[in-house]
């Protein structure tokens, strides 16, 4: 019998603190719900559970990112469905324009209210914001850059990239020519595009050139005079523009003139060594419109511009350089990680690239150039809108995919690291009970000790 070393209390309290360290860890994960509170308890599982922790953070994230948007493209298209009503209310005053019916000062004050409309257009574009952020502008669309064009729109096809092509015969106007020496003195009239410059005897040159001015200008005309020479341009190009010239004097005889323009010669750069991206695009043709081109293509690929009047290439400048980049659209977040992301696009829908600037109904065919005009505007805007239609829909999709992840990844990192209550729970009953029989225990082997001194006595 030893009483410097007491074996069974060493032993006793070894166990003892054992069961006390386990119930301590039983105590804490029932306290926290977590069954891996330090990466001792399982260092794979602990870095397991915090890249899924990192991943679950992000896809709330992105899912709230997607429904902004949602909110940023309904405010776009809620602008659009006015502007839509507009373009609409402007193509009914062109066909009420167009009739017969109609004087000179009715279209003119028809021409003021679609002024006005035009006015607000450009308002829209301007002041449509989401966050400080300009909607309708062009701003959230791809940049393209280069000389001696203008009104460049890509569609959403049209990769980043040089587009390069040459112009090698500039679109032209219609031209004639009155000559006022030739005219008879005596009361008559000059016709330009089916409006009359009414000439009566003994006008000063000054006073006819005023008169075939304004005749020109209501005939979609313009005049440049030198000497007693009259020079009338139409103001389109292309084989829109038209200038019909007829003379109503009785000593005159009328030799009726009917003049167009010519359309620009373009030349697409397609050599596959070279850098220009037509070589991807050899089914690409050439829509004209006077100085309005379009390049198209299958797939949805349009890429539009206005060329500079009277620009084309030459020895010294033998290519027109079009870079279209990828600055611009917005890239919305939809996902936990890099480059998970959908890129919106919205072209600008002012008075400028919808061609609204050219919708004149006071003009000589105007009414009907209008409707065309405008027919145009409406289906780029409904093209515009079917886009962000589709881009909504599919990011109501994609909130609904990462809500789905985020619940799924949610459960498995809960059976992963969540505790299960009642195992634990049947682990800490079972560690509170040897608890209190190590202490029990140890209390009587401490006793050993004193029957130790009965040998004494």
């Amino acid at each position: 019998m030893k009483i410097n070393n007491n074996i069974s209390a060493v032993i006793t309290n070894k166990q003892l603190l054992r069961t006390e360290d386990t119930l301590a860890a039983s105590m804490e994960r029932l306290s926290s719900g977590l069954r891996i509170n330090h990466a001792k308890d399982d260092p794979s599982g602990m870095a397991i559970s915090g890249k899924m922790n990192a991943q679950i953070d992000g896809l709330s994230r992105a899912s709230r990112n997607s429904s902004d948007g949602i909110s940023v493209l309904d405010t776009a298209d809620g602008a659009l469905t006015e502007v839509t009503s507009m373009l609409q209310r402007m193509r009914e005053l062109s066909v009420q324009a167009a009739n017969g019916t109609m004087s000179d000062n009715d279209r003119a004050a028809i021409q003021l209210e679609i002024n006005n409309l035009v006015e607000e257009i450009d308002r829209i574009s301007e002041a449509t914001e989401f966050n400080t952020k300009t909607l309708l502008d062009g701003s959230l669309s791809n940049r393209v850059y280069g000389d001696h064009f203008s009104r460049a729109i890509p569609s959403s096809s049209v990769e980043a990239g040089f587009y390069n092509f040459t112009v090698t015969a500039a679109a032209t106007q219609a031209v004639a020519t009155v000559d006022l020496s030739t005219l008879p003195n005596e009361s008559g009239s000059i016709t330009i595009n089916g409006k009359a410059a009414m000439i009566e005897a003994g006008m000063t040159d000054e006073q006819k050139q005023g008169a075939i001015r304004d005749a020109a200008e209501l005939g979609g005309a313009t005049v440049e005079f030198t000497g007693n020479t009259v020079t009338i341009k139409s103001e389109e190009y292309g084989v829109a523009g038209v200038i019909d010239l007829a003379y109503n004097f009785s000593t005159m005889p009328n030799t009726p003139s009917h003049t167009t323009g010519t359309e620009a010669e373009i030349t697409m750069i397609k050599d596959p060594n070279g850098e220009s991206l037509f070589k991807d695009h050899l089914t690409c043709t050439i829509k004209h419109e006077g100085n309005k081109i379009t390049f198209q293509d299958v797939e949805g690929f349009s890429l539009s511009m206005k060329l500079e009047a009277g620009y084309k290439n030459d020895a010294t400048n033998p290519v027109t350089k079009c870079e279209v980049t990828d600055i611009g659209p917005m890239d919305l977040q939809v996902g936990a990680n890099m480059g998970q992301q959908i890129r919106v696009r919205i072209p600008s829908i002012s008075s400028e690239y919808l061609y609204l600037d050219e919708v004149d109904v006071t003009k000589a065919g105007g009414p009907e150039k209008a409707m065309t005009k405008l027919d145009e505007a409406l289906n780029t805007v409904n093209d515009i809108r079917a886009n962000l239609g589709a881009y909504t829909n599919r990011l109501e999709y994609t909130v609904s995919s990462l809500n789905a992840t985020h619940e799924n990844m949610n459960a498995a990192i809960s059976r992963m690291a969540d505790v299960d209550m009642a195992t634990e729970m049947v682990e800490y009953t079972k560690d509170n009970v040897l608890q209190q029989a190590g202490t029990s225990a140890l209390s009587q082997a401490n006793e050993l000790p004193q029957m130790a001194l009965q040998l004494l006595q």
